[in-house]
């Protein structure tokens, strides 16, 4: 079996994780969630608002702090809510798995034994290379 191969290999056992499956799961979830959807297309409006305003040459402050506010209150509930929550989640147990697999495949490519090099907890890939600093 070529290389090309076994990354489509790899790529079929990543698809059949728990973490990969729960990801799919909450996307749509998310994605069929409306008051989710309207709170994020609300985010971006008063984003692009805030943005439009404070390049302005002439700012109009009191509408900036304004927008600030909304655009808080807005990320606040977006971030609060179920579907969103339950991503969030799902998501970081989907990065952490593959932090791990790119991990053991930096150890591979450092030259260590394939058979039993182990990614360190905490993530840290063995190469100081790619780190920006422990803790």
């Amino acid at each position: 079996m070529d290389l090309i191969q076994m990354t489509r290999e790899l790529g079929k056992a990543i698809q059949a994780t728990e973490e990969y499956k729960k990801m799919q799961e909450v996307q749509a979830a998310c994605d069929a969630d409306s008051a989710l959807q309207d709170g994020i297309g609300e985010f971006n409006l008063v984003r692009m608002q805030l943005t439009a305003e404070t390049q302005k040459p002439e700012k109009d402050e009191a509408l900036i702090t304004e927008l600030n506010g909304k655009l808080q209150s807005v990320y606040t509930a977006v971030m609060g809510n179920e579907n969103m929550m339950a991503y969030n989640i799902a998501k970081q147990d989907l990065d952490a798995m593959m932090q791990k697999v790119q991990g053991l495949l930096t150890l591979c490519l450092n030259g260590e034994d394939p058979d039993t090099c182990e990614v360190p907890e905490g993530g840290c890939s063995g190469s100081c290379s790619s780190c920006s600093g422990c803790h």
